[in-house]
């Protein structure tokens, strides 16, 4: 029998090649099939497909020098005496074997079954696989060996390890240079951040990288950074791990201790997607940690705003369960935090594009914590099919949970933008919050691989601008979803650069709402105007326009189809029979009144 397999890479390595082991009947059976590799040079050993096989006799054979003589032992001179002497049935074989080889001209090589490993590498940018001859991904255009961890989104998409252009570098540069000329202002946005929660990640190796991985943290530090922001301009805040008192405030025992269990476990899962190693339970615990120190930090005056730049994210964590990637609600723990040093009421702005099912469901019935969402819905069949316009809270505070379900993929600015004009802002402006949190999953954003929506960097600059406005500008921004690291280290410097009171290089550019969004934010404003009478106006002012806007298309329509009708003249005649066939609506009249 063969032992094993040897295998010789291509010079390029691009493909790798794997021959079937032979099993070989019998020692005399091994050492007929080829003989002849012993008989060449050592180092010209290699087949014409790139792949030798041997078995523990050639490998033995191998280790000494080469030998004219055959693998079984036979001296070719003896078997030559033998010639013309009377030759036994097992003699004869063994000649056949040592010489009819070199006369069939590698006949005895039959062809063999070549197993065909084709190498792969998957996107750094937005984990979608490539095969290896390809330069740029297929699905994003990111270079192959892509320096978007070093630079952020600063670097260049089409070349290895460059940065996109001159202005965008010397824009870089000057804001690096000028963090030691500003004044104190500037020094008023606190980032929080820990490098140990890079060590939350998938360990079990599968078929496709996960979606939430540290790269996402690193892409974002790596623009802010190029960007001389943080650091810089921001400042960090110290880290420390929330305590169990403080997290038994949003969830239950019985989830605190699942989560702690897993510190014990080399992998494990929550659910199918959400996974956890032995470092996960202490990343939750910091990403907590900050988002509730920076909050406290935010509303004492301490500092003027801030950006929490966390993972494991947590909108989905709920009171009893862990799920969608999160394992402590972040924006949760930070909202009470903001409570207990004084802020009376507290308002959470939702715009990554999954419903944050856990953060409703534990402020569900409270009136001090008003929950806005904007999300992908389509009736339920989008993750985690929660969130529906209904879902407006229980237990007296109903209105206290507004959600903007959209009904398709795609959406875009424009969207977003007029459903923040038309609802978060008169909704937020009744409230009277006295401190903001942003829920600011990027995955909504242009190219993202799981949400597949359209907002720019410019359109979250603008959401947080016009949120910028509340509560006398105390706002927290928390890291939650995102998987484009281009679109989410972009759109979080976008923002960043908002707290600090800069204009994005690229303004927004309002134009008019989607057919879809504009029957979104009228379904929502015909519930919600039910608990705040301010809505009432702007839904009768908007209903008016739809129905002037469905006038005019159905009367448009009506045109059209006259113009495809057939003459007048075919009413009466021999042809009025295909006349009523194109008046479809005719005959189902007829049999009406029948």
């Amino acid at each position: 029998m063969l032992a094993g397999t040897l295998h010789v890479n291509s010079e390029c390595n691009m493909v790798s090649e794997a021959i079937p082991v032979s099993r070989l009947t019998s020692e005399k059976a091994g050492n007929s099939n080829h003989n002849q590799i012993d008989e060449l040079p050592c180092q010209d050993m290699e087949t014409r497909n790139g792949t030798l096989e041997f078995d523990e006799a050639t490998i033995n054979h191998h280790s000494e020098p080469c030998r004219g003589e055959s693998i079984s032992g036979i001296h070719h001179g003896a078997i030559e005496a033998n010639l013309n002497n009377e030759m036994t049935l097992q003699d004869m074989n063994e000649y056949e074997t040592a010489f009819n080889e070199d006369d069939e001209e590698d006949s005895d090589w039959e062809p063999l079954k070549r197993h065909v490993e084709i190498l792969k590498w998957f996107c750094t940018n937005c984990t979608m696989v490539n095969l290896d001859d390809v330069v740029h991904c297929d699905v994003c255009g990111e270079h192959k060996r892509s320096g978007i961890l070093r630079n952020g989104f600063f670097a260049s998409p089409f070349f290895e390890d460059a940065i996109a252009s001159r202005t965008e570098s010397e824009s870089a540069g000057r804001d690096a240079d000028s963090s030691s000329r500003n004044s104190v202002s500037s020094c008023s946005t606190a980032v929080g951040f820990d490098e140990r929660m890079l060590l939350h990640s998938e360990v079990v190796v599968k078929s496709h990288p996960h979606p939430e991985r540290p790269d996402r943290l690193r892409a974002i530090a790596a623009s802010l950074a190029t960007a001389g922001i943080f650091p810089g301009r921001c400042y960090p805040i110290p880290s420390r791990e929330i305590t169990q008192q403080e997290l038994q405030m949003v969830h239950s025992s019985e989830h605190i201790e699942s989560v702690q269990l897993t510190s014990h476990l080399y992998s494990s899962y929550f659910t199918p997607d959400t996974y956890a190693n032995e470092h996960s339970a202490r990343a939750a615990r910091i990403a907590a940690g900050l988002c509730a120190d920076l909050a406290s930090e935010i509303f004492s005056g301490r500092c003027k705003n801030g950006f929490a730049l966390v993972r494991p994210p947590g909108h989905h964590a709920g009171v009893r369960h862990a799920m969608g990637f999160c394992l402590h609600n972040n924006a949760a723990i930070a909202a009470l935090a903001a409570q207990a040093a004084g802020a009376k009421k507290v308002l959470i702005v939702d715009w990554d594009v999954h419903h944050g099912n856990g953060t409703q469901e534990i402020f569900d019935g409270n009136k001090t914590v008003l929950y806005v969402s904007l999300h992908r819905h389509e009736g339920g069949n989008f993750y985690p099919g929660t969130g529906a316009a209904w879902e407006v809270g229980t237990a007296g505070a109903e209105g206290y949970c507004v959600n903007i379900p959209w009904s398709r993929g795609g959406v875009g600015d424009n969207d977003y933008v007029f459903a923040f004009e038309q609802v978060v802002l008169p909704i937020a402006s009744a409230f009277g919050p006295d401190f903001t949190i942003i829920s600011a999953g990027f995955d909504a954003a242009r190219g993202d691989p799981l949400g597949c929506c359209d907002v720019t960097p410019a359109g979250y600059a603008q959401m947080t601008r016009m949120l910028n406005g509340f509560s006398d500008g105390k706002l927290l921004v928390i890291l939650e979803g995102g998987y484009n690291l281009r679109s989410i280290s972009s759109s979080a410097t976008a923002v960043i650069k908002v707290l600090l009171g800069e204009h994005t290089e690229t303004e927004f550019v309002k134009r008019g709402p989607s057919r879809s969004g504009l029957q979104t934010v009228l379904k929502v404003l015909q519930i919600q105007k039910n608990f705040w009478p301010t809505l009432g106006p702007s839904f009768e002012e908007l209903d008016l326009q739809w129905r002037i806007f469905s006038i005019r298309k159905k009367n448009k329509q009506l045109k059209k189809r006259r113009r495809t009708l057939a003459p007048i003249c075919w009413k009466w005649g021999r042809k009025s029979v295909f006349y009523h066939l194109l008046l479809k609506g005719h005959f189902v009249a007829k049999s009406k009144r029948r």
